[in-house]
């Protein structure tokens, strides 16, 4: 019934579309965030190449903004076919795949180097991963869209140690988080990143999780006084096509496909974690940046140290077979 509902309102969303739009080899694409949003440029940076190269055989519609779905929706709308592709918080595909949430595992990932060998395209976790969400949703993952790292907002006196998230209503984005926020002391409260500037401008909540760049994008130093530099796990998004559209192409196409979407995924890797930094100066006149010292940072990794036995006793085998190939990177 869920999978009909989402068909039925995809349906609904696209029905003022172009004749041309909805041809067999046209992409439709949903986002969660504005075109003008590193993710977005990543899209139509996808878009440019396989149009060239197929020579107009494969065209790309975006739909920016969470116009036809909320993130959550994303995994069931591509793998339904309600709409070609989209992308999505790789957390949203955990009620499918549990070991996906491994990215999210507070401190887990020693270090950049390590965070960018795990996650690479082929890598030996990747391989475990992606075929997961295939095999159970019927998506097919094209690439990662690296985001970025987690940071914390809130209002009033900065957040520094796990004592000031205590018995406070955070915002996440996924069920690990939601252990993460409670081994800090905290109460997790789901919600969609296009929900959080209102949420937040409400008071619906006391603390945020999100990006730096979602802070630039979304304008939430507006809503907010502090950033916690906290960057204890990694955010993805994950580029996604439904599997029978895909099949459906000649193999040139999906040959022209897959080697776009290896480009856009190094492409948009590097300019993420090179210009992190970057996009916290830009806003550092407009919201309090608070960074960890090494000993306020600890206390950070010993209130969190049990999240990860949590995730493997939960998620299952894929999930400890995740974490012994991330670990042997």
């Amino acid at each position: 019934m869920r999978v009909k509902l989402i068909s039925m309102l995809g349906a609904a969303a696209l029905s003022l579309t172009s004749v041309t739009a909805m041809a067999a080899e046209t992409i439709r694409v949903t986002l969660q965030l504005p075109e003008t949003h590193s993710l977005g440029k990543n899209w139509n940076a996808f878009k440019k190449i396989i149009e060239e190269k197929s020579n107009g055989e494969l065209s790309l519609q975006l739909f920016p903004s969470a116009q036809l779905f909320k993130d959550k929706e994303v995994p069931e709308a591509v793998g339904s076919g309600a709409i070609e592709a989209g992308s999505a918080f790789l957390g949203r595909f955990a009620g499918s795949v549990p070991a996906v949430e491994i990215v999210n595992l507070p401190f887990f990932f020693r270090d950049e180097a390590h965070l960018r060998a795990a996650a690479a395209n082929g890598s030996p976790m990747r391989e475990i991963l992606d075929k997961a969400v295939l095999e159970e949703t019927g998506a097919r993952v094209l690439w990662w869209q690296a985001y970025g790292r987690n940071i914390y907002l809130n209002n009033g006196d900065p957040i520094r140690t796990p004592e000031d998230i205590k018995g406070q209503k955070v915002r996440t984005y996924g069920k690990v988080l939601g252990w993460t926020v409670e081994a800090l002391g905290g109460a997790p409260t789901l919600m969609s990143g296009s929900k959080q500037f209102l949420a937040y401008q409400q008071g619906a909540v006391d603390v945020g999780m999100t990006g730096t760049s979602g802070v630039t994008s979304r304008k939430l130093y507006e809503v907010m006084e502090n950033m916690t530099l906290s960057y204890d796990f990694a955010i993805e998004f994950v580029a996604v096509i439904n599997n029978d559209f895909f099949e459906s192409l000649s193999e040139e196409n999906q040959k022209i496909i897959l080697d776009a979407a290896a480009v856009v995924e190094k492409q948009l890797r590097e300019e993420v974690y090179s210009g992190e930094d970057a996009l916290v100066e830009s806003v550092a006149d407009k919201i309090n940046v608070i960074r960890l010292s090494d000993e306020e940072r600890a206390k950070w990794v010993e209130a969190t140290a049990s999240v990860q036995d949590r995730f493997v006793e939960a998620a299952g085998p894929v999930a400890q077979q995740a974490i012994d190939a991330a670990k042997g990177m």
